[in-house]
């Protein structure tokens, strides 16, 4: 067993999906776990008052973000791949992306001055609204990087980055300073990071120095935008679809639910790291299996991808089940202790959170983004809808997390039956997902109420992970082709 598990590592140690992966993960998980710390200090540092105002900010920007990269990352990492010019592409995508920050930085001042009137948030939003130019740049040179297998540039500088805020965060306990001094230190460690991916962080093999005298015609744009918006709601619905409940939370609950509600999701986005960056890592393969017809192997990949990210799916939920009481208060201080129990209801979702991730990729490679783009649509719409109408009558934070779960599990189904029709996956494998999914998710609830959180969290995996390697083994689900390397 352990030669084979050699030889597995030596085959694969040369592979540019590995190693894009590894980087990819290694990078993100770096940068998330020094962000957390950075977060978790803010939020012990400041009374729940500022802290939900430097939220709501944050949210309005995070928000225009989306939508002023007009979601084309997907769609570049696509086609500069084939691009004859990849250096004149990229640089007319840059400044397309320049362009389109402007554009959006007084979009999102505009929405705050609308939305609220506290000053301490319409002020906070103006600050935060300059790194809109310098998250669009940075974002696309990230998207060169994956284009090109290279990674590992952008993992180095983005966890530098992270540990600059992380030492600003720390800095809090020995010389404290507003909330705006904070944020406009923020501001400027973007700008510095900015300059760093220009300057170091791109491919060997692209030049983008001068990108902002390339010309980039009003045709040209529009012939872009008007081929590939479905990239553009894609893109942006999915961030929308979780900030727009803070917005919502913000103007119908008690201020403090903002704090909750973002205090589950930084841990959520945590968890979300692993299949996000794995989904974009592997989305090449994709798309090459695809472009060529390969249907036999790209199935092949997505079996195999799936499982793995449906068990992690289970893992972390379990994991936040049994020890989010205990994990809360830990992490977040004694006056966030209520955030357990709403905790727990957002991390149902993960329960198909990373299956959907990896399925919106397949639809996307498959060129079936418009199909993809009106799930998104449909899901975005069920989520508000529910909110809406469920904090009407029943005003808790609880509604909006069952919200979340209800709409998400009708765009995982609506997934799974175009992969069935498009021949990806089958009807053994879809109800084989639910069946496991419902019934080891009850098991372990009721489990819950007579066993110990701790030890029934050891018996739990140890019985999943040992009948997992024997239905490997019997079946040898993740033996890899040569072609999937």
């Amino acid at each position: 067993m352990l030669d084979k598990i050699k030889g597995f590592v030596k085959n694969k140690k040369d592979s540019n999906l590995i190693k894009n992966g590894f980087w990819g993960l290694a990078g993100n998980l770096g940068k998330n776990v020094l962000l957390s710390l950075f977060y978790l200090m803010v939020a012990r540092h400041y009374s729940v008052d500022e802290f939900s105002k430097y939220l709501i900010a944050s949210t309005i920007y995070q928000s225009m973000i989306v939508f002023s990269s007009m979601g084309l990352g997907q769609w570049f990492i696509r086609e500069v791949v084939s691009s004859q010019n990849r250096n004149l592409f990229v640089k007319q995508f840059l400044k397309m992306q320049v362009l389109l920050g402007i554009a959006f930085f007084f979009i999102a001042i505009a929405l705050a001055f609308n939305l609220y009137k506290e000053m301490d948030i319409r002020l906070l939003s103006v600050i935060f609204a300059g790194n809109i130019i310098f998250d669009n740049i940075i974002n696309c040179v990230k998207d060169v990087n994956i284009a090109e297998f290279q990674q590992i540039k952008t993992s180095k500088i983005i966890v530098a980055e992270a540990f600059i805020k992380f030492l600003i965060g720390a800095s809090l306990f020995i010389y404290p300073f507003s909330i705006y001094i904070l944020v406009i230190l923020l501001v400027l460690v973007r700008i510095i990071t900015l300059n760093i991916f220009l300057k170091v962080g791109t491919s060997n093999a692209i030049e983008i120095n001068g990108f902002l005298n390339v010309p980039v015609s009003f045709e040209y744009f529009k012939s872009i935008i008007s081929k590939n918006w479905a990239f553009l709601v894609i893109g942006s619905t999915y961030i929308i679809y979780w900030r727009i409940a803070t917005i919502i939370i913000s103007k119908t609950l008690p201020i403090e639910n903002v704090t909750y509600y973002e205090n589950s999701f930084k841990l959520f986005s945590l968890a979300q790291l692993v299949p996000m960056v794995f989904g974009v890592t592997v989305f090449p393969k994709f798309v090459e299996y695809s472009n060529s017809g390969k249907i036999t192997e790209l199935r092949s990949l997505y079996t195999k991808m799936f499982w793995m990210y449906a068990l992690y799916g289970m893992l972390v939920y379990t994991f936040m089940f049994s020890f989010a009481d205990i994990l809360i208060p830990f992490l977040f201080g004694e006056k966030y202790g209520a955030t357990s129990i709403f905790t727990k209801e957002m991390f149902i979702t993960f329960l198909i959170f990373p299956t959907s991730v990896l399925q919106a990729q397949i639809l996307v490679a498959l060129k079936k983004e418009k199909l993809d783009m009106w799930y998104n649509i449909n899901s975005f719409i069920i989520n508000t809808t529910l909110c809406l109408i469920g904090l009407y009558f029943y005003p808790s934070l609880s509604v909006v997390n069952y919200s979340i779960f209800i709409s998400f599990l009708i765009f995982h189904i609506s997934q799974d039956v175009s992969l069935y029709k498009n021949k990806v996956s089958g009807l053994t494998h879809i109800f084989t997902f639910i069946g496991l999914s419902v019934f080891l998710t009850s098991i372990y609830i009721l489990l819950s109420e007579i066993i110990p959180n701790y030890l029934l969290y050891i018996l739990f995996w140890l019985l999943v992970w040992g009948g997992g390697l024997f239905f490997v083994k019997q079946n040898g689900i993740f033996h890899f082709n040569k072609n999937e390397q």
